[in-house]
Order: C-alpha cells, then structure tokens, then sequence
C-alpha cells in the first residue's frame, strides 16, 4: 500500500494511520505494523494531530513492531522503495496529483506481480551471529 503526500509530518503520519483503520481495514480487530524507527512513528503523533478520545481509538487498533535497524524487513521495504524510485520516479514529475497517479500504477504492477522475498539468513546462521542475544541455558 503507497500513498503520497505534499510532506512527510507527524500529521500526515496520523491521518494515514486514520485512513489505515477507518477505510482500508475497518473490520479489522488489530492492526499490525511493521514501521522503521522513523520520529513521527509514534503513538506520540495521534495525540498530535487528533483530541484524545480519538488518539486513543485509533492506538487500540494499532499494533508497532519496529524494525531493527538493519533487519531483514527493513530491508525488504527498502528495496521497494529503491524499486519504485528506479521504475516509477527516475524523471521529473510535475505535480502532486501525477505523481500519485504514478505510484499508484506502479503499485497495481508490483502487487500483481506477487514478488517474493528469498531469505537466506537461517535460523542456524543468526545462532551464530546474534549469539549474544540468545539466553544461555545451562543443563544440570
């Protein structure tokens, strides 16, 4: 899902969000997101842009997971995003309303595609490599 905006605020973060819950999945019981550790991803950002009562409707319906910093997922979004530059923003576009035009043909295109993402990284390989994060369990 892409959507294009004039800036890139704590509001426009927070109507997103609004948008996310009320229109695109309205029956969902929970959300969950995958967002980079960017300022504006935060609950913070409701509480900003709406009163309250709102803010608060729409965190209950909210589920962040953050991505490390150099996670795998992170990655992915990435390399879409590096995607839709190379494909769809490599030139100048002269305004707002075309460039949303782009992106949503660009899209449609990627979503029908299906892309799949072949992880490499085992189960086997972070044991090794985040070992310092894996608790050490001593048999007696």
């Amino acid at each position: 899902m892409a959507e294009t905006t004039e800036r890139r605020t704590n509001q426009d973060f927070a109507r997103m969000m609004r948008r996310l819950v009320d229109e695109w999945f309205p029956e969902a019981e929970k959300i969950v997101l995958v967002m980079d550790n960017f300022s504006m991803h935060t609950a913070a950002a409701l509480y900003e842009a709406f009163e309250p009562a709102e803010a608060w409707r729409l965190v209950e319906k909210l589920e962040g997971h953050y991505t490390p910093k150099h996670g795998s997922w992170l990655n992915v979004a990435e390399m879409e995003l590096s995607g839709l530059a190379r494909q769809c923003l490599d030139r100048r576009i002269p305004d707002l309303e075309t460039l949303r035009r782009e992106v949503a043909a660009w899209q449609e295109r990627r979503n029908a595609a299906v892309g799949k993402v072949d992880w490499q990284f085992t189960t086997a390989d972070a044991r090794v490599k985040l070992k310092r994060l894996y608790p050490t369990i001593e048999l007696q």
